[in-house]
């Protein structure tokens, strides 16, 4: 998961720096692998003092100034601006760097004087449009301390690695939970920076969505909006920065609004040319045997009945969960448009997208499950979203499916906590680490069982063992003691087995015996011998029935490599037809 630290800072207003939340994240949700500053091409640039600052004898807008770059000896520099003052911080491009449009900073003569690098404008660094004035720095900063360590510039990328059983942090707003709840500051929509997203304006009549869901199985639930009278076009800025930070392309500002929805809440949203769906209807429904679609990437897939599609009133238009069709995609030429936001069936998308080798940043999300119950903030967001950037008036919703059923209830017993935990967790402290991440907890019972309601986001919560180890993650494990104490961890006895095994491995080892530990197959095949129906290899398809058949290859393997000082010993079954 990628994620922008502006981006997140838009959830939640903290002041942490991203390695301060590089650090919070995985200390107690999930290990940041890497910080990307995606303002790479400023890394040369440093932080410079000017120390003498006078006009240039030979001109009558230039100035002659010596700099602290940070080197052994202060360096000369002819500067064209006029506002360079001497004991001011600026930045400063030494001989051999290259500035974010390409130009290389070489030793010159300008004038009869020798400068030896460049102090920046905000425009030389790519950071506003001013060229007439080098950039004055008002930081804490030694002379040679780079650039983006001293100032805040650009976006920082996270590269987070979520676990297959937290869905709900592949997302910023899932991530930004977590952030909520560590420092507690509240969790905030952002807000739609320009534009008018009240769906106001001439719409062209209003009409629901013409709907209907037929694989309701593979489609719990489906939400659609009609947008009519868009300009498609360029995103803003801050749109298609949002878009880039994550490692995406800015493509217009209608495929760009989805994309927002997919990485900013972890909902994958599609948009359709309301024009070109036949009927100007929607029909989720299975694909038919061999039923073909062109997708987005150009290539024409078969289908099957296994599969569920968005169709219309003619074709199939998207395959669900996975990726969208040709014919119907928004283009320059789009007037009007269908928005969808669903929940698809996790195993049918898993199933779908296997048999079609294609991984999507759709599927990737649907396969482990989406919040059916957020689908109307979600479709409501998009469609204001649209209307700031593309114009257009919402003219109809509609919702079809299934009911969602609610969550189910988890008693926790706070002695069960003590159990697993090895250490007391006050019930007070238990019910507030819980409800600050959207759990729904009562007070402890007189006889110490906590309910709690698990937020519809986090589907991986199942039973009380998923709860202690929430109460676990949050507690923080850096607070649980290292001290290794007595404790009984079970009243069952060893199997004779287990125990005959040990003493023999202890036996062994102490002999000065090496334990080898093979995969239980062979080649020796008799009427004795019973063939694995899938082996590994088709050399060893059989299993052994002597633990030598194994044992003695491994010793043959080491003689052939001339380690003759072979001693080894195994412990591992052997098989014999019944």
């Amino acid at each position: 998961m990628n994620a922008s630290y502006e981006w997140l800072r838009e959830f939640v207003h903290f002041d942490l720096t991203p390695e301060q939340l590089r650090d919070l994240l995985t200390s107690r949700t999930a290990t940041v692998d890497d910080l990307v500053r995606l303002r790479a091409d400023l890394s040369e640039i440093v932080v410079a003092r000017v120390i003498e600052a006078a006009p240039h004898p030979n001109s009558d807008h230039l100035w002659a100034t010596r700099v602290d770059a940070g080197g052994a000896e202060l360096v000369d520099v002819v500067c064209g601006a006029p506002n360079v003052v001497a004991g001011t911080l600026y930045p400063f491009a030494p001989v051999g760097s290259t500035l974010p449009g390409g130009l290389r900073v070489e030793k010159k003569k300008i004038r009869g004087a020798i400068s030896e690098g460049m102090l920046c404008s905000p425009r030389e660094l790519g950071l506003g449009t001013d060229h007439e004035g080098i950039m004055a720095l008002d930081v804490d900063a030694t002379p040679g301390t780079p650039f983006l360590d001293a100032v805040s510039v650009g976006d920082t990328r996270l590269v987070v690695d979520v676990l297959p059983n937290r869905p709900d942090l592949l997302s910023h707003e899932g991530l930004a939970r977590e952030i909520a709840a560590a420092t507690g500051l509240p969790l905030e929509v952002p807000t739609i920076p320009e534009g008018d997203s009240s769906g106001g304006g001439p719409g062209g009549g209003s009409a629901d969505p013409n709907v209907s869901v037929e694989d309701i199985e593979g489609c719990p639930r489906y939400m659609a909006a009609v947008i009519r009278g868009v300009t498609v076009g360029p995103s803003p800025s801050w749109l298609s920065a949002r878009v880039e930070a994550v490692g995406g392309r800015s493509i217009n500002n209608v495929v760009d609004a989805t994309n927002y929805m997919l990485h900013g809440f972890g909902q994958p949203m599609h948009a359709f040319d309301l024009d070109h769906l036949a009927g100007s209807r929607i029909v989720v429904r299975r694909a038919r045997d061999g039923e073909k679609i062109t997708t987005l990437d150009g290539v024409e897939r078969t289908l099957d009945s296994g599969m569920t599609v968005i169709a219309d009133g003619a074709r199939a238009q998207a395959i669900a969960g996975v990726i969208g069709g040709e014919g119907s995609e928004v283009t320059d030429a789009t007037r009007d448009i269908l928005l969808e936001v669903a929940a698809f069936d996790p195993r049918r998308v898993r199933a779908t997208r296997r048999k079609l080798g294609l991984s999507t940043d759709a599927s990737y999300r649907f396969e482990r499950g989406v919040d059916a119950t957020a689908l109307p903030r979600y479709l409501r967001h998009a469609a204001q979203l649209v209307v700031a950037t593309a114009g257009g008036s919402i003219v109809g919703e509609s919702d079809v499916g299934t009911a969602v059923p609610p969550m189910r209830t988890i008693s926790v017993r706070t002695r069960r906590v003590h159990h697993l935990l090895g250490e007391p967790v006050d019930a007070l402290e238990m019910t507030t680490l819980l409800r600050s991440i959207g759990f729904s907890v009562s007070g402890a019972s007189p006889a110490g069982v906590i309910e709690i309601i698990p937020p519809t986001w986090r589907s991986d919560v199942l039973g009380e063992v998923e709860v202690i180890e929430e109460i676990a993650r949050l507690h923080g494990y850096d607070r649980f003691s290292s001290e290794i104490r007595p404790f009984l961890p079970s009243n069952v006895p060893d199997a004779p087995l287990h125990l005959t095994a040990a003493r023999i491995r202890s036996a062994c080892i102490t002999a000065g015996l090496l334990e080898t530990r093979p995969l239980p197959f062979t080649k020796k095949n008799d009427e004795r011998s019973v063939r694995v129906r899938n082996p590994i290899a088709e050399d060893e398809a059989f299993l052994r029935q002597d633990v030598l058949d194994t044992l003695s290859r491994r010793a043959e393997f080491n003689l052939s490599h001339m380690q003759r000082n072979v001693r080894l010993f195994e412990i591992g079954a052997v098989f014999a037809r019944g």
